[in-house]
């Protein structure tokens, strides 16, 4: 039988396993049939014994060590493979029963890898990754990556000592995939991928399909299934699809979860993901906000880049707690009536060794050229958007946090530096496309083909482009050559309108354009209005130090600047800490000053932007035609001498539209006169001067009759009080709708008048006839001759 055995053993492929070198371990390891009977081999470092248990015959064999720990039995006779264990004794003596992993069949099929291969899995993050599974009784995790340039690839961890001979994995065809399922394995094991590259070198990496990972410095990945969380928002999310966000409210409130809210002690850095979502959501609710904005929540290493340098796509971050808790959280905040959009990072992904840099010894997700690979001022690495496989992980990606966490909206970080080649870069580093231009061909592919996908859910979700350029079309349709976005961040506006709140009121008047130039193109794009971290770190200083003059005119200059934005034309977006006057940057090492709203300014600007957000929601005027010119008309635009502007915000009814007078200098103006849309009346509804806001009170206490005085090119005016640093707002009732009330309410009275003298008369002038009863007959009444 020995010499049977020897005479079955493939030699070469055995030094392979010992030597580390197999790509195709499923060849050699495991039960094998062949003429003589069942060939069982397998390869365990420091075992001293195995025996071979088959459970339906009851028998054991011991396994014969051919070579240096790995060991083979033949059992013969044997036509088909048996169940069985391996009954290992250990050279500490410990002897432990374990199913072997090379008893298992190929588990992923040609189809996903197919699929995979042309870019086209969507679902491909439950495929690759690790995921715990059944198979035949026996409970397991079936691991998956791809690493197509690998010499070989090993599941590691805490259950195989961290050794990399003890369970490599299998290459699937041509895929560039490998495979293993690992019996026994659970919820919680941390493990990388030890990957041989060519040369001999080995890495340890994680698994960029990770659905969690280790709290850093830590960066293993862990085991983890995500089908446990019950959720409770089917409403919401079937209230989402039935909504059209574009003639929707849509506020934002941007955060970051780390420094929202801090715990206080030394004990403790973070709040968990389930404490920070009642604590939010109060708070989001109260001030009238309809969806927040987080910061990354993928995993990453370095606290100071925000989330933004990532190396966990498929994890959320470990800082808050587990995946289920980040669950919780959305759900929760669902349950609240609020909106989740997120963060995300398509653009670049660092240079960290345990990353996708260099994944299996070769660029694989990057370019191998650095002027194509490389972003130098930000120190990370380019997408490969080319290439089918890296292209389908980013998109997967995006559809992962829809289907997994039902958010609500995925924000694209730096799509600018995406499209251009060159971005960020001078002459001579960077390569061309193929036609000879600066636009990169592949990364609008992949952004066009992950918004085509999106879009055939219909499930109401958000994809907004942080695009920064004047790239056309960022929100045009897809079918007329657009790039396919729903929102796009207004980066121009934001630009504009802080440079002109910044400069002196005195100084204004000679930058008037830099406040209406945003309309000139307003509806080009769907734009999202932003006043985002962005404006609040590196020295930039927080929104109300960027305001001139004393404490006072701060204020009130931060004031009307919310104002303005308010209701100028776009969906909105404020960074936390804003609302209520921030006066630091923003520190993600320190929760932001909630101590401010003890202060009494700090305070009344919190509850007029509270009082803002709310008038935005009622108003709609202020959203139904964002995207619509007909949404939107100037009265006066030009007046830079005063720095006023006038202008409306309409519905399709004319009962809805606003009139907004906005004073950009602390002067108080009486009786200014201001031409109107029509004649009608006017009434003060809004007024960031109003005393509890911190104002002085300068407003309009009456209703106002436009006069026939041509004023603004119209043909009637108002004279009103405009607040110094103020904006005031009117409803507006046209004179033919105050007539048809006026008519209304007096032939109501008239009929009702006339009612009355009908009844007065029919009692006065009624008999009751001879044996009828004096009770009023029951059901439809009769008339008496």
């Amino acid at each position: 039988m020995e010499d049977i055995l020897y005479g079955l053993m493939d030699w070469a492929g055995i030094e392979a396993i010992v030597y580390s070198e197999e790509d195709h371990p499923h060849n050699i390891l495991g039960p094998h049939l062949v003429e003589e009977g069942l060939l069982i081999q397998t390869y365990i470092p420091t075992a001293r014994e195995i025996k071979v248990k088959l459970y339906k015959q009851e028998k054991e064999y011991f396994m014969t060590k051919e070579e240096e720990d790995f060991f083979a039995v033949l059992i013969p006779k044997l036509k088909r493979i048996s169940d069985y264990t391996l009954v290992v004794t250990y050279d500490n003596g410990i002897t432990r029963e374990i199913k072997d992993p090379y008893s298992y069949n190929q588990i992923l099929t040609d189809k996903d890898l197919s699929k995979f291969s042309d870019g086209i899995h969507y679902n491909i993050y439950d495929k690759l990754g690790a995921h715990p599974m059944e198979i035949n009784g026996v409970k397991g995790v079936h691991f998956a990556v791809w690493a197509p340039n690998a010499v070989r690839v090993s599941v590691v961890g805490d259950f195989n000592l961290w050794d990399g001979r003890r369970h490599p994995m299998n290459r699937l065809k041509d895929s560039g995939v490998f495979e293993l399922f690992i019996p026994e394995l659970t919820e919680g094991d941390i493990y990388k991928y030890e990957i041989k590259v060519k040369g001999g070198m080995v890495v340890l990496k994680a698994d960029p399909y990770a659905n969690r990972s280790e709290l850093r410095p830590n960066n293993a990945s862990v085991v983890c299934d995500l089908s446990h969380y019950q959720w409770e928002d089917n409403d919401w999310l079937n209230t989402r699809k039935s909504k059209d966000y574009k003639k929707e409210p849509v506020n934002i409130y941007e955060l970051h979860l780390g420094s929202f809210k801090k715990p206080g002690t030394e004990e403790r850095e973070f709040y968990n993901y389930r404490e920070l979502a009642p604590m939010i959501s109060d708070y989001v609710m109260e001030m009238g906000y309809t969806h927040v904005e987080l910061m990354p929540v993928m995993e990453h290493p370095y606290d100071g880049s925000w989330g933004y340098q990532v190396t966990g796509y498929y994890s959320p971050t470990a800082r808050y707690g587990a995946p289920e808790d980040f669950m919780y959280f959305v759900d929760f905040l669902h349950q609240k009536g609020i909106g989740v959009i997120l963060d995300w990072v398509p653009a670049h992904f660092p240079k960290d060794s345990f990353g996708l840099a260099s994944f299996d010894g070769t660029c694989l997700y990057e370019h191998l050229d650095p002027r194509q690979g490389s972003h130098p001022h930000w120190g990370t690495l380019i997408y490969n958007y080319g290439r089918p496989q890296v292209s389908l992980f980013l998109i997967a990606n995006a559809l992962f946090w829809i289907d997994k966490y039902h958010i609500d909206g995925m924000r694209m970080d730096a799509v600018a530096s995406m499209l251009y080649l060159d971005y960020g870069k001078n002459a001579g580093e960077w390569v061309a496309n193929k036609y000879g231009g600066r636009e990169n061909l592949e990364a609008m592919d992949m952004l066009k083909h992950l918004n085509s996908i999106a879009k055939k859910r219909k499930d109401g979700v958000m994809l907004i482009a942080e695009e920064s350029t004047s790239w056309p079309k960022v929100t045009g349709s897809l079918e007329e050559g657009g790039m396919g976005f729903d929102l796009k961040w207004n980066m121009g506006w934001m630009n504009d309108f802080t440079n002109y709140m910044k400069v002196d009121p005195l100084f204004r008047k000679g930058r008037h354009g830099e406040l209406t130039f945003s309309m000139v193109y307003a509806y080009s794009e769907k734009f999202i209005l932003v006043l985002s971290h962005d404006e609040v770190v590196h020295g930039k200083g927080s929104m109300i130090q960027k305001m001139p003059g004393n404490l006072e005119d701060k204020f009130s200059n931060l004031r009307i600047a919310y104002g303005f934005m308010m209701c100028h034309p776009g969906k909105k977006l404020l960074f936390m800490g804003q609302d209520f006057a921030q006066y630091s940057e923003w520190d993600e090492k320190k929760e932001i000053d909630w101590n401010l709203l003890k202060e009494e300014r700090n305070a009344s600007l919190n509850l007029y932007v509270k009082e803002l957000n709310n008038f935005y929601q009622k108003n709609p005027a202020l959203y139904t035609l964002d995207f619509e010119e007909k949404g939107f008309e100037w009265i006066s635009c030009l007046d830079a001498d005063h720095s006023i502007v006038v202008f409306i915000r309409k519905t399709e009814n004319v009962r809805d539209t606003l009139l907004v007078v906005c004073n950009f200098t602390p002067v108080v103006y009486e009786n200014f006169l201001i031409g109107v849309p029509f004649p009608g009346k006017y009434k003060e509804i809004f007024n960031s001067d109003y005393e509890r806001f911190g104002g002085k009170g300068y407003c309009n206490k009456r209703i106002k009759t436009s006069k026939q005085t041509g004023a603004d090119g119209r043909e009637d005016s108002l004279a009103i009080t405009v607040p110094p640093l103020g904006i005031t707002i009117f409803s507006c009732t046209p004179v033919n709708t105050v007539t048809e009330k006026k008519t209304a309410k007096k032939a109501a009275k008239e009929v009702t008048n006339e009612t009355k003298k009908e009844t007065v008369k029919e009692i006065t002038t009624k008999e009751t006839p001879k044996g009828a009863s004096k009770e009023a007959p029951r059901g439809k009444g009769r008339k008496h001759n």
